[in-house]
């Protein structure tokens, strides 16, 4: 029977709960605990991928992410308590290695998504729905895995789930056949009232389970072996491992009655159905509020938003690049900040998010991936400190306080400057004429930073053309706070006028993406769009919009832009296959809707301001339009990270990234605010 139904079944659901005709079952979810922990999986509850769970999380202490609660194994019976072994419905589905196909649930199965995940099992026995959230981290709330379990039904039930423990690195499938001995699970299951404590092995803290309702547990451990991963088939990775349960949970629901479970680390939370209640209470909230916003796809991307948002070290406020698989990237953090914060109008959120990184900048740099400390972190990325520059520059212009820009930022952009100019590591250094040169045949160290073991896919080494875009912009900020000798004005203008000479390509009125030994690359990707995009930049308003036209004839697509024109000879319009294949293509012609934001910033600079307006629907129409497809394909209120070159557009790499988010966010805000001023002026 189908894990999930056809639209005829859904016809009697609230309109809000609806499933749209989008959804497909493979439609992923996904739920975040604001440390730096998640939930995801598909609308169809089967695990595609490694990273499908319902409680992956970072425990204190741990660097890694690893994957606690993986599934749950319910059954569904009759409450008799006079009869011994009972049939019963089997609610998970799996897709074992050996089964051709996957085995769905004994059970006809709906999925809604919001207010939160919610699967509804109609069986012989009953029907039974099962929601899951996780509590995020607020004070001294601390971060759990709430499960509850509603009887629908006018007859009691009895429930049995067994928890499916990973209990390993999120990015890595466990064997249980593959163990060392004196790694074998500990089996002692700990007993404290109505929770239940399991600790495999020693490397991390006890996980908890506790209970609200009628229940009991049994002990008895026991591997899943063989689940089958297809996504990471797919992707060129293992796929298949192994989970572990440490018994199971017995359950007597009631009719109209529930039971609630709470998951936690460490120590036993016993007030789960309080924990479940004010989750869900914050949830529909934030659900009814999204319903009522006059423009629906805008709020559903903001409620995306918060998801990339989280407490690290030290509470530190930081941005995730992307789920399932990213941490903290320095340029993902500075590119998605002022959409995921300003354009949402929490100045204060930004705000945080910069001064939480200023520790971490060292001799001119920030970290590519944040560690949890400056010696933890990976310092491989020449532009994280020139995006933070940009950051900083929205940050003020969407009324920043003036004391922390001067006190905090202006000292950290001017040592950013001095370490380019001097000289400092990745190659980087201001030549003679003004411009910054940066990375080395073996380092990409921009954000097309793609390699195979044949060495970087897309050579950027030399002069990469956002780079100077930035350094043009950060030179012009510094000359306009404080420039009292005029040494960065007159550094500025160098760059600008060495700018113009070394990158406009007068026979093709573009810019070439990078200039290196004397030799302008004249690739057509997108990178170009950055200096046409920003307000401090050397360009013309007729370059400006000559490179905006030859963007939109190459580049532009129903998803975003392609990292390289089809016209060229190295232009790949797939992406998908093993891990090789995969970063050939990577930014060869593969769709980034990040970029939408730079592309939408610079069409509106390019056109008379007469025009302006009627070009910002017209921007807003194809934004709106990018938004309604996608946000119901792959996954649920997020934008995936890329999409093939050619049409139609197929999804690929992460179902959730911050920089899609955010920079789709800020166009949005960019078009609807020109819309509204006809002067202009939000520009």
């Amino acid at each position: 029977m189908p894990a999930t139904t056809s639209d005829s079944n859904t016809q009697s659901a609230p309109a809000s709960q609806r499933r749209p005709a989008a959804w497909d079952a493979t439609t992923e979810w996904l739920l975040t605990d604001g440390r730096g922990g998640y939930a995801c999986g598909a609308a169809d509850a089967l695990p595609r991928r490694r990273y499908h769970g319902l409680w992956v999380t970072r425990p204190e202490g741990v660097a890694s992410r690893y994957m606690l609660v993986a599934d749950l194994d319910e059954r569904v019976g009759p409450r008799d308590p006079g009869r011994g072994d009972q049939e019963m419905a089997h609610l998970l589905h799996a897709h074992w290695d050996a089964e051709p196909v996957a085995t769905p649930p004994q059970a006809r199965a709906t999925f809604s998504h919001r207010p939160l995940p919610t699967w509804t099992f109609v069986t012989a026995f009953g029907d039974i729905e099962r929601t899951v959230t996780l509590q995020r981290q607020r004070g001294d709330a601390e971060p759990l895995l709430l499960v509850r379990w509603r009887n629908l039904s006018e007859r009691a039930i009895r429930l049995e789930v067994r928890p499916l423990l990973g209990w390993c690195d999120v990015d890595h499938l466990i064997s249980a056949d593959r163990l060392e001995p004196e790694a074998r699970f500990d089996e002692e299951v700990v007993t404290r009232g109505a929770s239940w404590g399991f600790r495999p092995t020693d490397e991390l803290p006890t996980l908890w389970l506790s209970v609200d309702g009628v229940a009991a547990f049994e002990p008895g451990a026991n591997w899943y072996s063989g689940f089958r991963y297809e996504f990471d088939r797919l992707r060129g990775y293992d796929y298949v491992g192994d989970r572990w349960t440490p018994g199971a949970l017995h359950l007597d629901i009631g009719p109209g009655r529930d039971a609630v479970a709470a998951f936690s680390m460490q120590e036993p939370h016993v007030e789960a159905r309080e924990a479940f209640a004010a989750a869900s209470a914050e949830a529909s909230a934030r659900h009814e509020s999204a319903l009522a916003h006059p423009r629906p796809h805008l709020a559903r991307l903001e409620l995306g938003a918060e998801d990339f948002l989280y407490r690290g070290v030290g509470e530190r406020l930081g941005v995730l690049a992307g789920f399932p698989w990213f941490g903290e990237w320095g340029r993902d953090v500075f590119l998605a900040l002022p959409g995921l914060t300003l354009a949402r109008g929490r100045l204060d959120l930004c705000e945080q998010v910069l001064i939480g990184c200023l520790p971490f900048l060292q001799h001119g740099l920030l970290p590519n991936i944040y560690g949890d400390s400056v010696a933890r972190s990976r310092y491989n990325s020449c532009d994280a400190a020139l995006w933070f520059a940009l950051a900083v520059m929205r940050y003020e212009r969407a009324g920043g306080d003036a004391d922390v820009l001067s006190e905090r930022f202006m000292p950290a952009l001017r040592s950013v400057a001095r370490a380019y100019l001097r000289g400092t590591e990745l190659g980087l250094v201001v030549g003679p004429d003004g411009l910054l040169r940066a990375g080395g045949a073996d380092l990409n160290a921009t954000w097309m930073d793609a390699t195979t073991s044949a060495g970087p896919v897309t050579p950027r080494q030399g002069m990469p053309v956002e780079i100077q875009a930035l350094w043009y912009a950060l030179l012009s900020f510094l000359a306009d706070h404080g420039d009292e000798d005029g040494a960065y004005a007159k550094q500025r203008d160098a760059c600008g006028a060495a700018f113009l000479e070394h990158f406009w390509v007068e026979d093709g009125s573009f810019l070439a993406d990078r200039v290196y030994d004397g030799l302008q690359d004249l690739s057509v990707r997108p990178n170009m769009l950055v200096s046409a995009a920003l307000d401090r930049s050397p360009l013309s308003d007729e370059q400006r919009a000559a490179v905006v036209d030859v963007a939109s004839d190459k580049l532009i697509t129903t998803c975003g832009l392609r990292s390289l024109s089809p016209e060229d000879a190295a232009y790949v319009g797939v992406y998908g296959g093993d891990v090789e294949t995969r970063d050939r293509a990577y930014h060869q012609g593969t769709v980034w809707p990040w970029l939408a934001g730079f592309y939408v910033e610079a069409s509106l600079r390019a056109v008379p301001a007469a025009r302006r307006g009627e070009r910002a629907a017209e921007l807003l129409a194809w934004v709106e339009d990018l938004l309604a497809r996608e946000l119901d394909r792959a996954a649920l209120d997020h934008v995936s990270e890329v999409f093939d070159g050619d049409a139609p557009h197929r999804p690929g790499g992460t179902f959730a990234q911050a920089w899609n988010t955010g920079e789709l966010l800020r166009a949005h805000g960019l078009c609807v605010a020109v819309m509204n001023d006809k002067s202009g002026e939000p520009l």
